[in-house]
């Protein structure tokens, strides 16, 4: 078995890798906003409610890899086309990572103390060991706080749903009767948030709940009636329990659009113009993306009004992220050397990626039948089995989660040791995504493409 590894220099492209960029800046249709950064006033309205209450081993260097693209073309996003099939591109899966210690300590402007929030909040903050604000909870939280529309640009990990929930929270507390939607593109995702609200929100005397699909939607309509502070969903449920007249959003005032740009690839831009068109024509509205497109532009100018934009992108990939690809020789079975590689101790909490459905399920049945502690993770399964797969790969009882893209973005689950991009991405901006599982927080990462030899 033959594993190549492949690496280059790091190009002018990444030569700020060892500093984090923060910028305050305007989509560029958009007039810059010039008030003060510090903590202002804040406005709206809210109410209480019911759910939930919160009262390794060495590999050896391989020669260039040359590849001649397929005259079959395709679509880069489901079609015959994936990322990573030309040597210009497989040469973006390998990249040292930079030692914590190189990279230069970001400062924040502010400490939690600072901001202008109830004390029992402060108090659950501390709770969750967060001892300093993040660079995008830096910057976001005194603008939300003073009521200000934003648009957050950030990688994956930067800390950014607590950046929107620490004012929310705040805003929902001081201004009972306000209300708050929060739409996320995967049910893994609003779970996520959900999970956050209930540690902020710990004991502050109003409900979230979350509306996914997947789950039996009667509970959720129970839930519903008793008018939840916070209710955080994927768009598809949410409009679903709007034409059933379960969810009027005539009352809400603020609205998140999380991962906005995964929801715009999911196809649901129809569902969330429609979801907004029911809220209240004055709105908070915070939106968070990881890229800056024409369409996301678009939407930035038609969902809100005058939005400060803040930018707390570094480089394309975590620098915190050590890059490499592994060679299929023409002949090599990869599951073998994905099993070999998985029984290397080293490889402790291994995200693998595939691009199907049916080949997910098939891979972790697999591993399973080797005596690897594999779950899966894709859109065949129904919400309560894949929460439960990813609880039992967050508390180590799995050692490998093999998923389709539905866990590429927005999950924080710690202590990811190593990526494996078992099958290539469908494009550049679904691999870093993708390795972004790991390197979180102040942790380093491993990422793997498996790349086979053509020639």
């Amino acid at each position: 078995m033959q594993i190549g590894r492949w690496r280059h220099q790091a190009t002018d492209n990444n030569s700020n890798s060892n500093r984090s960029e923060r910028q305050e800046t305007r989509a560029p249709h958009i007039p810059r906003h010039t008030g003060d950064h510090k903590p202002a006033g804040r406005q709206g309205s809210r109410g209480g409610g019911h759910g939930r209450d919160f009262g390794g081993r060495g590999r050896r260097f391989a020669r260039p890899y040359h590849s001649r693209r397929s005259g079959q073309g395709g679509a880069r996003r489901g079609g015959v086309g994936a990322f990573g099939e030309t040597a210009s591109e497989i040469a973006k899966f390998v990249n040292k990572a930079v030692a914590r210690e190189e990279q230069q300590a970001f400062v924040p402007h502010y400490k939690f103390t600072d901001f202008e929030i109830g004390e029992a909040l402060k108090i659950n903050i501390l709770a969750r060991n967060y001892r300093e604000p993040t660079p995008i909870q830096d910057s976001v939280i005194p603008h939300v706080l003073a009521g200000k529309d934003v648009v957050g640009l950030a990688e994956t990990g930067t800390g950014k749903t607590a950046a929107f929930l620490i004012p929310l929270i705040d805003k929902v507390v001081t201004h009972r009767g306000e209300r708050v939607l929060v739409m996320a593109p995967t049910r893994e995702l609003a779970v996520q948030i959900e999970q956050e609200l209930a540690g902020l929100a710990k004991g502050l005397g109003f409900r979230g709940m979350v509306a996914v699909g997947g789950a039996n939607i009667n509970p959720q309509i129970a839930l519903l009636r008793h008018d939840p502070s916070f209710v955080i969903g994927t768009p598809g449920r949410l409009k679903d329990l709007m034409e059933r007249k379960a969810l009027d959003l005539s009352g809400f005032g603020t609205v998140v659009l999380d991962e906005a740009d995964r929801m715009l690839d999911m196809g649901f831009i129809d569902d969330m113009r429609f979801i907004l068109g029911k809220m209240r024509k004055e709105r908070h509205t915070l939106f968070f993306s990881a890229t800056m497109s024409k369409d996301i532009e678009r939407l930035i100018g038609d969902f809100l009004i005058d939005p400060v934009v803040i930018s707390v992108k570094k480089h394309d990939t975590p620098s915190s992220i050590d890059q490499d690809v592994v060679r299929i020789p023409r002949g090599e079975d990869k599951f073998e050397i994905l099993a070999d590689l998985l029984k290397d101790p080293e490889f402790s909490r291994v995200l693998v990626f595939g691009r199907t459905k049916h080949g997910v399920e098939k891979l972790a049945k697999a591993l399973s039948r080797r005596h690897i502690h594999a779950e899966s993770i894709h859109g065949n399964k129904t919400h309560n089995a894949r929460i439960k797969a990813l609880e039992a790969f967050k508390r180590g009882q799995v050692s490998a989660l093999v998923a389709t893209d539905v866990a590429a973005r927005g999950l924080d689950i710690p202590a990811v040791s190593h990526v494996i991009n078992y099958d290539l991405p469908s494009t550049y901006e679904d691999y870093i995504h993708r390795i972004g599982r790991t390197g979180r927080a102040t942790l380093q990462g491993k990422a793997l493409t498996f790349v086979p030899e053509r020639y």
